[in-house]
C-alpha cells in the first residue's frame, strides 16, 4: 500500500485535501492526522470493521479502548448515555482541547471501540485540522496515536511515516503538535471523577474547577492483575524507544552523581549511552549522548519535548537511555506518566 501524504496549512482554504481525506474515513479506511496532542490514526468510530483497520495498522491489543473524537459539543448526546453535571462542566470549560472524558456508552458505539466496556472515551480537539476532518467525514472519528503499539507517540508527520509507511492510505501533514503528549483521560462516571491518564489539562486545573478528582494509582505504577482497563496507555509498556531506558528519580544532586556514575561504568562496558537531561542540569554531564527535554520551572516544555527526544535517542542508536525524572507536578505528572511506561517501570530512587 502507498501512503500518500498530504500538507496541510490552512483547512478552511484546503477544502479538496480534506474532502479527500474523509472521503477515505466515510468508505471505512484509515487517516492518520495532527492534533494538538500527538497524531492521531483515524477511522470512523461507528464502523467496527474500519476500527479495525486501527488496530491492524498500529499492530495494537484489542483489549487497549481508543478515544472517539467529535467536531461538536451536541455530539456528545449521541455517543454518551448519561452526561452528569461535573462532565459538562468540563467539557464546557476545557474543550476544544486536550481532555478526554470517560462516560457510559449508547449502543451505537461498537464493542471495538471500547475493548468490550460500557464506557467511551470522547474527546474534541482543538487542531483546527482534526476538527475539519471530523466535520467534514460527518461520522466520530476514533484514534489512538499514529504510531506502531508500544512505540514513542508521533508529534510529526515524519514520525508518522516511520511507523506507518505503508501501512495507511493517507498522512495529513500539519506540523509539530503544540502539547506533545496525549490527552487527559477523566472518568466521569462515579461521583468523583479520576484521573486515568495525565496529559495537557493538569491535575491542579481540574481541582480548581471540580473539586475533588483523584489520580489513579496505576498512573505511576502498574496495573495490578489481567482486568480491563478504561483508558489507553494504562496497561502495557508503551511509548518505548529501541534502547532500554532507566529513570533516576529523587533529590537532584543525588540524581545527577548516580546518572554521571552509571554513565561512565556503561561507556567503559563499551555502550552507547543517552542521557536525558533538563536544561538546568546539562552541563553536568561528560559522558554519553546528553540531550535536553526541557526546563524543570517550566513543566509544559518537558511535555511538549519527550517523544521527540525518545525517538531522537533511536536515530543516535544508543544502547540505553538514562533520564532525570521530574516533579510530578502540573504537566509533570504526565511527563513521568509517559517516562515510567517507556522504561518499563525500571525506577531508581535515589
Amino acid at each position: 500500500m502507498e501512503t500518500k501524504v498530504v500538507r496541510i496549512e490552512n483547512p478552511e482554504i484546503q477544502h479538496e485535501e480534506i474532502e479527500e481525506a474523509a472521503k477515505l474515513i466515510r468508505s471505512g479506511q484509515v487517516v492518520a492526522f495532527p492534533t494538538e496532542t500527538v497524531y492521531g490514526l483515524g477511522a470512523n468510530a461507528l464502523d467496527e470493521n474500519a476500527v479495525q483497520r486501527i488496530f491492524l495498522a498500529k499492530g495494537r491489543p484489542s483489549d487497549n479502548p481508543l478515544i472517539v473524537h467529535i467536531s461538536r459539543l451536541e455530539d456528545v448526546e449521541r455517543l454518551a448515555a448519561e452526561i452528569p453535571p461535573k462532565a459538562v462542566k468540563a467539557m464546557e470549560a476545557f474543550w476544544p482541547g486536550p481532555l478526554t472524558v470517560i462516560l457510559k456508552k449508547t449502543e451505537i458505539v461498537p464493542f471495538g471501540v471500547t475493548a468490550g466496556l460500557n464506557t467511551v472515551g470522547i474527546r474534541m480537539p482543538k487542531n483546527a485540522i482534526a476538527r475539519s476532518l471530523i466535520e467534514a467525514s460527518g461520522v466520530p472519528i476514533a484514534a489512538p496515536s499514529a504510531n506502531l503499539s508500544g512505540r514513542p507517540s508521533p508529534t510529526t508527520a515524519e514520525h508518522v511515516l516511520a511507523d506507518m509507511k505503508g501501512r495507511i492510505p493517507m498522512l495529513i501533514d500539519g506540523g509539530k503538535c503544540e502539547v506533545g503528549l496525549e490527552s487527559t483521560v477523566l472518568d466521569m462516571t462515579s461521583e468523583v471523577p479520576v484521573i486515568l491518564r495525565p496529559g495537557g489539562v493538569t491535575l491542579e486545573s481540574l481541582w480548581k474547577l471540580l473539586g475533588r478528582v483523584e489520580v489513579d494509582p496505576g498512573v505511576l505504577s502498574p496495573i495490578k492483575g489481567d482486568g480491563k482497563v478504561k483508558s489507553p496507555g494504562m496497561k502495557y509498556t508503551h511509548y518505548a524507544p529501541r534502547a532500554s531506558v532507566v529513570i533516576i528519580r529523587g533529590d537532584r544532586e543525588k540524581q545527577i552523581r548516580e546518572i554521571q556514575r552509571m554513565a561512565k561504568n556503561y561507556v567503559e562496558e563499551g555502550k552507547r549511552v543517552g542521557i536525558l537531561a533538563t536544561e538546568e542540569t546539562k552541563a553536568c554531564y561528560r559522558d554519553g549522548q546528553v540531550l535536553v527535554l526541557g526546563s524543570r520551572v517550566k513543566p509544559a516544555t518537558l511535555a511538549a519535548n519527550l517523544f521527540m527526544k525518545l525517538r531522537e535517542f533511536d536515530d543516535l542508536k544508543v544502547d540505553i537511555i538514562l533520564a532525570e525524572g521530574v516533579e510530578a507536578a502540573e504537566e509533570g505528572l504526565a511527563v513521568m506518566n509517559r517516562m515510567i511506561r517507556a522504561a518499563g517501570f525500571h525506577v531508581i530512587d535515589v
